[in-house]
């Protein structure tokens, strides 16, 4: 068994990857979330959670060049935080973030698949599930290369959305402004759109196997960033463009009635996008978590039999089966709203901690291929902290 990764992605795969990882099957649902706080002003909402979010990515981006390795998070943090520990639990967390998040979008996007084919939901989970393992085993490149078709088959249908909201008449509320613009309620939508811009951070799990890492992680980050915030804009403005803030708000499939307000026919393919979103989704964080747990056992001790790479393949087989297998029994047997829970609160405190790391970094060793200013990073934490804390006090 080999103990390196295969370099074999460049950067317009990588960022790909990442835009289908942020994108994913939750934009189909959140924008009628985030009309409800922040009403026809929504895109700034989704405007202002990309900046939110902006400095924590910046951060990742300067952090992905000094330390290129799978197992990013784990290694800035016991670098950073001088903390093998902390790194550890950072990384074991980063996992198991991955696994929840997959667990979650699995079980959703089969959801969609047996309203279409009307398969068993058990049957359909373990059979997408295996498909699903057998291809990140077979390569990073293969499976950077199947969510690059998903991603494509996303954004196709997120541009159909876009051009019925942008061609449709004009709803009421949108002609009257609907009351103005409310900062408190625009606030409110930029945090719950805050975790519609959570994926970034996978990106810098691929190291060990992108070329040039130093030059390619931090430019596939911030293109993932500004790409999906484009995106998300357009979507939200063209939902609250063409359907009543009622309507949408009180809507789990939000598009399907931008399509609906311009063409009066059936929004049916729109579950069919849906169903790639997941698949998109599911593939992405077993391949990410897969590396985290090959770059954990570089260290050693039980996780030691993690790292290695199969020969043929070029893939840590044992740790992309164990996770796409913990995937599976997750999407199996536990609901989608407590699977999903978890998941923003743990990559949250990881942000804190990567940014807390970073700071540490910059004052012992300010020169870096990609740098930030110390203040990025500092404004990172702060955010993070700051969007912990809510998320902890709205779980209570």
């Amino acid at each position: 068994m080999a103990e390196h990764l295969k370099r074999r992605i460049g950067l317009g795969l990588l960022a790909a990857y990442g835009v289908g990882v942020m994108v994913g099957a939750g934009i189909y649902v959140l924008v009628g979330a985030v009309a409800g706080q922040a009403g026809v002003w929504a895109p700034l909402a989704f405007l202002f959670a990309g900046l939110i979010a902006a400095p924590s990515a910046l951060s990742y981006a300067e952090l992905s060049t000094r330390l290129p390795e799978a197992a990013g998070e784990a290694a800035y943090v016991q670098q950073g935080l001088n903390s093998r520990v902390l790194a550890l639990i950072v990384g074991l967390a980063i996992v198991a973030a991955g696994t929840i998040s997959a667990a979650a979008v699995l079980r959703g996007g089969v959801g969609y698949l047996t309203s279409i084919t009307q398969w068993p939901a058990e049957w359909a989970i373990l059979a997408v599930g295996a498909a699903l393992v057998g291809v990140a085993v077979l390569g990073a490149l293969e499976s950077l290369a199947v969510a690059a078709v998903f991603t494509a088959i996303e954004l196709t249908g997120l541009a159909l959305v876009i051009w019925a909201g942008g061609t449709a008449a004009p709803s009421a509320d949108w002609l009257s402004g609907a009351g103005g613009l409310v900062w408190p309620g625009v606030a409110a939508g930029a945090v719950l759109a805050f975790f519609a811009f959570i994926g970034f951070e996978d990106i810098v799990n691929m190291a060990e196997e992108v070329r040039r890492p130093t030059y390619t992680l931090p430019r596939a980050i911030l293109m993932a960033l500004v790409i999906t915030s484009v995106i998300y804009g357009a979507v939200s403005w063209a939902a609250v463009r063409a359907v009543p803030l009622a309507t949408l708000e009180g809507s789990e499939q939000p598009l399907a009635l931008v399509w609906q307000a311009r063409t009066g026919g059936s929004a049916a393919f729109l579950s069919a996008i849906a169903v790639a979103a997941a698949l998109n989704g599911v593939l992405a964080q077993i391949v990410m978590a897969a590396r985290v747990m090959f770059g954990l056992g570089k260290e050693g001790g039980p996780l030691g039999v993690f790292h290695h790479a199969h020969p043929r393949f070029g893939t840590p087989v044992l740790a992309t089966v164990l996770v796409g297998g913990f995937v599976v029994l997750g999407a199996l047997g536990l609901p989608v709203a407590t699977l999903a829970g978890a998941t923003s609160t743990i990559l949250l405190a990881v942000f804190v901690l990567v940014n807390a790391a970073l700071i540490g970094l910059k004052r012992r060793a300010p020169e870096a291929a990609f740098r930030v200013p110390m203040a990025v990073p500092v404004v990172g934490l702060i955010l993070a902290l700051g969007a912990l804390i809510m998320t902890l006090g709205g779980a209570i």
